[in-house]
């Protein structure tokens, strides 16, 4: 039987009698309620109600189903239960979704340090550049740039604000010369990563470019493939401080350190994750490791999770979720 939900129609029935007062109590039509029987029983091919005294009472194969029916109503409430004490124990799966850079190079780090406090939580990180849709639960967690998003059922902390830099090879700096100013720019080839929902990664006057390059020899949606180009002498292009040193780029140059742009970057989830102990708990800890490694995400350099002892290491305490976003 496919259509299960008929089941407690006919217990509906059953309790109170009639097909009028069993569709009150369900929010359905008599018709449809008599429907829906009448498919039970051609599908048992056995009437499962008969009429006694103007009642409706269950045969004696329908009292049988009866028994069946109300067992598995107790077996969904177990399920309910044993959902809720999940939810409130720190372990199963918490999915988490980043772009490239912070989600493949920073973010296993900081993870491999939460699992030490919390191993029975398993962390699953998508990676993309697209938003992961939080109410639909492709993901608990997801780190946004720009802003955390618009739904009222989300909550967010901006956690970073991640400086950027213009950056060429040495080799092709000595091949074209450096440019001194952001109108020299505009002499020089370019690289463009395309994120940020298909912004590309450059100078910005809102959605529009400035003092774009002569020409794009290079355009990727990939930050791994981006920073290959760079290194290969394709022109110039723009990526986080910390980018670079994570990437470990010996042959890279930062043309104009003065230019420093910066983008916001959020820590956003679905406001129903206060239900959730082992979601709030990567929460707080990743609001935590952010607040820690601020210096590498506006200057660049080491990071706190780079190899080295955290301390980060103090328990998470999951009390009061955070405020709303800032």
């Amino acid at each position: 039987m496919k259509n299960w939900s008929d089941y407690p129609i006919l217990l509906a029935v059953a309790e109170v009698g009639s097909l009028t007062a069993a569709g009150k109590k369900l929010g359905m039509s008599q018709p449809t309620v008599g429907r829906r029987i009448r498919a039970l029983e051609d599908h048992f091919k056995t009437p499962l109600l008969r009429r006694e005294d103007g009642i409706l009472v269950p045969t004696r194969f329908g009292q049988s189903m009866l028994d069946h029916v109300r067992r598995m109503q107790d077996e969904a409430a177990a399920i309910d239960r044993s959902s809720a004490t999940l939810e409130d124990s720190l372990s199963g799966v918490v999915r988490l979704s980043a772009t490239e850079g912070i989600g493949t190079a920073w973010l296993p780090g900081v993870i491999q340090r939460f699992r030490d406090e919390h191993p029975d939580i398993l962390i699953d990180l998508g990676i993309g550049f697209r938003d992961f849709n939080l109410a639909q639960r492709e993901a608990d967690i997801a780190l946004r740039w720009e802003s955390p998003g618009e739904q009222n059922s989300l909550i967010g902390r901006k956690v970073a604000k991640v400086s950027f830099g213009f950056y060429a090879s040495s080799d092709y700096i000595k091949r074209n010369g450096q440019p001194r100013s952001l109108d020299e720019i505009g002499e020089h080839d370019g690289i463009m990563a395309n994120i940020m929902d298909g912004k590309q990664l450059w100078l910005r006057d809102g959605d529009d470019v400035t003092y774009p390059p002569k020409r794009v020899t290079f355009q990727t949606n990939s930050i791994w493939a981006f920073g290959e180009a760079l290194e290969h002498g394709y022109g110039i292009g723009m990526e986080s401080l910390c980018g670079r040193d994570t990437h470990r780029r010996k042959d890279l140059q930062r043309i104009l350190p003065d230019i420093t742009p910066t983008e916001d970057l959020y820590l956003v989830a679905h406001q129903d994750l206060r239900r959730s102990t082992r979601i709030r708990a990567v929460f707080d800890f990743l609001v935590k490791a952010f607040k820690q490694d601020q210096d590498y995400f506006k200057t660049g350099g080491r990071s706190a999770f780079d190899h080295e002892p955290s301390q980060v290491a103090e328990k998470s305490k999951t009390g009061r979720l955070l405020d709303a976003a800032e």
